[in-house]
């Protein structure tokens, strides 16, 4: 049985990317920290689309947590075509307002957990005769970020660490797609607790996590390398790289701060 497997599928982008992927009549594993948000998002897309879902509740930041999720999947018999990498989070303000633990757990999940799920499930994309693997980094991994400084370099970590496995990778059945959302109408600047300034900004270029969704799996299937989505987050990529970076990063910083 081919499925694609998503993390961070309960809500947000990773619950709209199930939605675009059911819709293409893929069976799907969710996997993600709440049980009842991945049993109502699975009843949801069992009854609408006629696929099969299943789902695995784990929290992903823990150190063991990507093997569980492949050990899990093995014993289940699913065979993952596709693996897409959205679980991740931000935490915003000084580097130092939070703890060592703090910081490292969002490590764990944006980086660590990441590479792990690649690494763990990379030999079974590579039986397939076409698998996919789809990384979701972020429109702030494209420079450094005061007052989001650890969650830009994480996303960073994601851009290039997908750029370097799509090209070794170039020679197997399996593509390698990132894609770097900009703002989305999800809870993601709640949880990274952005401040109301940032909070204003983020809504004059919020985009729908739908509209992400639809982006990002047209480019994976599509075999693209990476996608900027929207086109206010895509000249912003272009500014970065044509301005000094003192002054970009200086103008970051205010939205922030």
């Amino acid at each position: 049985m081919s499925v694609a497997l998503i993390t961070g599928a309960s809500k947000g982008i990773g619950k709209a990317i199930a939605i675009e992927l059911a819709a293409r009549k893929y069976d799907l594993v969710l996997v993600a920290r709440s049980a009842a948000l991945l049993q109502s998002v699975a009843v949801e897309l069992r009854e609408k689309y006629k696929v099969e879902v299943d789902y695995f509740a784990i929290d992903l930041s823990l150190s063991d947590s990507p093997q569980r999720i492949f050990d899990w999947c093995a014993e289940k018999k699913y065979s993952i075509n596709v693996l897409v990498n959205n679980a991740g989070y931000g935490l915003s303000g000084l580097f130092d307002k939070y703890s060592v633990a703090e910081n490292t757990n969002m490590l764990q999940l944006n980086i660590i957990a990441l590479s792990q799920m690649c690494q763990l499930f990379l030999p079974q994309l590579k039986n397939q005769s076409e698998s996919y693997i789809l990384n979701i980094a972020s429109s702030a991994a494209y420079q450094a970020v005061p007052y989001l400084s650890l969650y830009s370099a994480s996303k960073s970590f994601v851009l290039s660490f997908s750029r370097g496995l799509r090209q070794e990778l170039r020679k197997t059945s399996v593509s390698v797609t990132c894609i770097s959302p900009g703002s989305t109408d999800t809870d993601f600047a709640n949880r990274a607790q952005i401040g109301e300034k940032g909070l204003k900004t983020a809504e004059k270029v919020n985009m729908q996590p739908q509209v992400v969704a639809k982006i990002a799996v047209d480019s994976m299937f599509a075999g693209k390398a990476e996608v900027i989505t929207g086109l206010i987050n895509k000249l912003g990529a272009f500014m970065v790289w044509l301005m000094p970076k003192s002054l970009v990063e200086k103008t970051a910083m205010k939205i922030y701060e």
